[in-house]
């Protein structure tokens, strides 16, 4: 009877030997992983800031552009006033003359 409960006793501790061995293992494992999702994370921010970056330079060359579209229309609506102005001129004086 002795020796049955030695041998259970040993069956026992072996058990959790191996059980604390595949948890070592596990843990391991998941510490890897872990390891793993955190770089990933990293990279994945860092290319979140980048396109956050160029996200606000397209804004800034889109103002940009809008500030010239505008600037250009006032120029070619100023043209088209003097433009205007001078048929307005060469008309009086195209009448003048047929006068």
């Amino acid at each position: 009877m002795m020796n049955n409960n030695l041998e259970r006793l040993i069956k026992t501790v072996a058990d959790m030997g191996e059980a604390a061995i595949a948890t070592s293992e596990t843990v391991e494992k998941l510490a890897f992983r872990l390891d793993e999702l955190a770089q990933q994370m990293q990279r994945q921010e860092h290319q979140i800031q980048q396109q956050g970056y160029q996200i606000f330079a397209l804004s800034e060359a889109l103002q940009i552009l809008i500030d010239s579209q505008t600037e250009s229309r006032e120029q070619l609506n100023t043209l088209t006033e003097l433009i205007q102005i001078l048929v307005t001129n060469l008309n009086d004086q195209l009448g003048k003359d047929e006068k």
